[in-house]
């Protein structure tokens, strides 16, 4: 028995532009710079994308005494994230660059993990939510400050204006998982 692959690869004569290039772009940011933002953004996007599907399955398997309000956010939060992904895939596009895609370019890029496909209580899948979104954070400020060394000041605004947005809502997940809300493990047993 032989294996199909799971890339499909079009007609090379249909290719516009490779993987891992960045052409001449129409900001006139010199290539050196948009080959680094395009770097930096591509880990953006990939970290987006794991975090986006993460959140969407812990909002399908919610369950529990806060399951509404739990579930409504988890369900808005996921939207965000695809909102933010959009905006950042399209900047990587005006950058000269191909936003990542597909389970190896994202798993290549990706500052965080992808959890197993198992089912885990509420609480520990929110804890993994918030190290997410913690650490997309921290990642964040680092290409804003990168962005603004290299003088694109239109894309450090659009990541300053999606970490409020990634930032209000790890508060929230924070929230959630203080002592007073969601049933706590230890007191299941």
């Amino acid at each position: 028995m032989t294996s199909t692959p799971h890339l499909r690869r079009p007609d090379q004569s249909h290719l516009r532009q490779e993987w891992g290039t960045v052409a001449d772009n129409a900001l006139r940011l010199e290539r050196d710079a948009a080959e680094r933002l395009v770097t930096a953004l591509n880990s953006e996007v990939s970290g987006l994308y794991i975090l986006f599907n993460q959140v969407r399955k812990h909002y399908w398997l919610a369950e529990g005494a806060e399951w509404g309000p739990v579930s409504g956010f988890l369900e808005d939060a996921a939207d965000r994230l695809t909102e933010i992904t959009d905006d950042i895939a399209i900047r990587i596009t005006a950058l000269g660059g191909v936003p990542a895609c597909g389970p190896m370019g994202i798993r290549q890029h990706a500052p965080i993990y992808v959890e197993d496909a198992h089912h885990y209580d509420i609480r520990s899948s929110l804890e993994r939510d918030l190290d997410g979104y913690a650490t997309l954070a921290v990642q964040w400020r680092e290409h804003i400050e990168l962005a603004d060394r290299l003088g694109d000041t239109a894309t450090s605004e659009l990541l300053r204006r999606h970490l409020k947005t990634l930032e209000a809502d790890a508060h929230v997940l924070d929230r959630y998982l203080a002592d007073d809300t969601l049933v706590l493990h230890d007191a299941t047993r």
